[in-house]
């Protein structure tokens, strides 16, 4: 017997092969030899256990380019079926699935969010206007990026005890301070509210709707919340942007934020189904999910529903990108040129991939000035000397680090964060391994600590 998926995954291919007879169209997109250059350059050694994965479609057809691999000492090539964190590429998945309940008569982009969530959660309103669906969608309902009761307790996984009793108490206390739909705002808590309510319509959670309505019908096989096994078997492990490996984020309550995995091969997918390149019953739902604009605060940038909306020179690309603990990624297509790239990283650097997949779809768009990873390596000091750093350090009129020692160990603690172990890479400098910053510390002339430096995210 023939299952479903498979089923799917069959005429999906024949769909493709089909549009793919057409005269192919000039493509801005290079050749794979420049991208593997591209990739060189940015991951550096191939042995780092850090890699990047590009793929390209577009009227020829898809191909996929990769550098690096999946984690240290692990041989194995990357490929399209490599799996990656892709963060807030997630929210064009829940803006999808609102665009179907949309088309399907089960909700309207009108509907205020109130109606879909229990009467106990008190949703702020302003000048007698209440938040839509729309409003969340498109990131203009008013609400912060973040909720102010936001404090995990695992740094490393910062969303995974964030629980629905607190979204609901920092929406029912929050009072906006500007008119809902005056002002675009990028808002992980407006969107993971979104992709929250549209649970509730549906009776069934995130990643249930993501697969019934956007992965079944497109065949997408490995985009999920929850890896299988034998998706964790190819996941490439992510790292910070100083070459620590830093475990995956769990993101329960804001699922729809920024919780998916997934694939080059299944992004291709998805942007082949945005492109028209395959027949899909979410066309309608795609083409509503680009057909408005709204201004944001960056120029040449707008807003569609979570799709960015890039313009130069009259040519639009359309995208969104993603960042986690340990992965940077990117998605994009030019609807003129019907070009898409998706890039994956296994290593969250300030840059990520933005700037290559900018760069594939328009040679105009220069590439970032970013160097290599550096990998960061702890060195054996006399732990005696650790007192002498021991103390506290104004950083700013609102923020002191306390540096303190457990034994062997020392530790920092930055105002209103959890104290992060600190390790030593010459008898004066350290760094943290949860995120990539280091520390130089000078001292007087007894040898005992008077300042210290931050230095993270290229600033001092």
């Amino acid at each position: 017997m023939i299952s479903r998926t498979s089923l799917l995954l069959a005429t999906g291919a024949l769909l493709l092969q089909t549009a793919f007879a057409q005269p192919p169209a000039d493509s801005p997109v290079p050749p794979d030899s420049e991208i593997r250059q591209i990739l060189a350059a940015r991951v550096g050694g191939e042995n780092l256990g850090i890699g990047m994965v590009v793929g390209v479609i577009d009227a020829k057809g898809r191909r996929v380019v990769s550098y690096g691999s999946l984690a240290k000492d692990d041989g194995r090539p990357l490929n399209g079926d490599t799996v990656y964190e892709i963060g807030s590429m997630t929210k064009v998945f829940t803006s999808l699935i609102l665009m179907d309940m949309v088309q399907k008569g089960e909700v309207a982009l009108t509907d205020p969010i109130s109606k879909y969530l229990p009467a106990t959660v008190k949703v702020p309103e302003r000048n007698d206007k209440k938040i839509t669906l729309a409003d969340l969608s498109t990131q203009s309902s008013g609400l912060p990026r973040m909720p102010t009761n936001f404090t995990p307790k695992d740094a490393l996984n910062p969303y995974a005890d964030y629980s629905v009793e607190q979204m609901y108490q920092f929406i029912s206390g929050y009072q906006l301070t500007r008119d809902i739909g005056e002002k675009y705002e990028y808002s992980n808590l407006g969107v993971g509210l979104l992709g929250h309510v549209l649970t509730l319509r549906a009776g069934k959670d995130y990643e249930t709707l993501v697969r019934s309505r956007i992965c079944d019908p497109l065949g997408m096989t490995n985009t999920r919340v929850t890896l299988t096994p034998e998706m964790k078997a190819r996941l490439a492990i992510g790292h910070n942007s100083g070459l620590t490996a830093v475990p995956n984020w769990d993101i329960p309550t804001l699922a729809g934020a920024g919780a998916l995995r997934s694939t080059a091969n299944d992004m291709l997918t998805f942007l082949a189904a945005n492109l028209g390149y395959v027949k899909t019953p979410l066309a309608a739902a795609m083409a509503a999910e680009v057909s408005i604009r709204r201004p944001t605060d960056t120029p040449n940038m707008e807003i569609a529903y979570a799709w960015h909306v890039q313009i130069k020179d009259g040519k639009s690309i359309i995208w969104h990108n993603g960042g986690t603990g340990g992965y940077r990624t990117y998605m994009g297509y030019d609807p003129k040129s019907r070009a898409g790239v998706v890039v994956l990283s296994n290593i969250s650097t300030p840059e990520g991939g933005d700037d290559i997949g900018r760069h594939l779809l328009d040679a105009t768009y220069p590439l970032a000035k970013a160097e290599p990873p550096k990998e960061h390596k702890e060195v054996t000091i006399d732990t005696k000397n650790l007192d002498r750093f021991v103390g506290t350090y104004q950083l700013g009129p609102n923020a002191i680090f306390t540096m303190s020692r457990e034994g062997d160990q020392l530790f920092a603690q930055l105002t209103g964060q959890p104290k992060f172990p600190i390790f030593p890479e010459s008898d004066h400098k350290f760094f943290l391994k949860v995120v990539d910053a280091q520390l130089t510390f000078d001292g007087d002339a007894q040898g005992k600590a008077t300042q210290v430096t931050l230095h993270q995210g290229g600033i001092d």
